[in-house]
């Protein structure tokens, strides 16, 4: 059953190819994610990427690789994934919208490090996030530790810029939120097709933001240079 199942698994990845595949707007994880430690995790991670390295030929008595596997190990699970475990969610505080401000809220170049989930190769851009308050507000920088938290883990950048958006949502108790990210694909940068000029466009309208002046308002926001020198 299970040579079946894995010779099934080949053969539908072979049919993908190299195409963009998303499956759902959330991350795909198993049922006991976290039923080891992160400690126990490294160890696992570790052993894992000594074989690899090994299996590519690589001396690992070397001086300059000795340490790689438990880097890649530590740097995995505390670092470029640590999105994929729920106690790092971000306690995204509101407060009270005492000062009825009533127009669009944006914050602007939030920075993007992620990890296409098909290559495990960076992600690289700029998100836009923007909301209309219905009585709450929330912090600056909890907005882009929302951005960083769901970019922290395999990634597609639609389900990312879906999760943002979400996640704003059930923060602010409105579906006035709206996320656009702008990035570039190492794995179509640098392998594959290796065009270095392309980038990824992915939007979320919610609310109000789905309405045609809005979106433009938006959107409009963002062609605004923004220079203080």
């Amino acid at each position: 059953m299970f040579e079946l199942s894995s010779k099934m698994n080949d053969e539908r990845s072979e049919e993908i190819g190299e195409d963009h595949v998303g499956t759902s707007a959330k991350t795909p994880l198993r049922a006991d994610a976290f039923d080891i430690s992160d400690e126990e995790k490294i160890n696992r991670i570790q052993e894992s990427v000594k074989d690899i390295l090994t299996t590519l030929g690589m001396d690992l008595t070397d001086d300059s690789l000795q340490g790689t596997p438990k880097r890649v190990a530590k740097s995995f699970v505390n670092e470029l994934f640590m999105g994929l475990n729920p106690k790092n969610m971000p306690k995204a505080s509101t407060f009270d919208n005492n000062y009825n401000y009533g127009e669009m809220l944006v914050e602007k170049n939030i920075v993007v490090y992620s990890t296409c989930e098909h290559h495990l190769l960076p992600i690289i851009g700029r998100a836009h996030v923007a909301y209309i308050s219905d009585g709450k507000v929330i912090g600056l920088s909890k907005m882009n530790r929302i951005v960083e938290y769901f970019a922290k883990r395999p990634q597609v950048q639609e389900r990312l810029t879906m999760q943002v958006v979400q996640a704003m949502q059930e923060a602010l108790g409105t579906q006035d939120v709206a996320c656009v990210i702008d990035a570039k694909h190492l794995c179509v940068n640098s392998r594959g097709i290796k065009d270095i000029e392309s980038s990824t466009v992915t939007a979320e309208f919610g609310g109000k933001f789905k309405e045609k002046d809005r979106k433009r308002e938006f959107l409009d926001y963002l062609k605004m240079e923004t220079n203080f020198d």
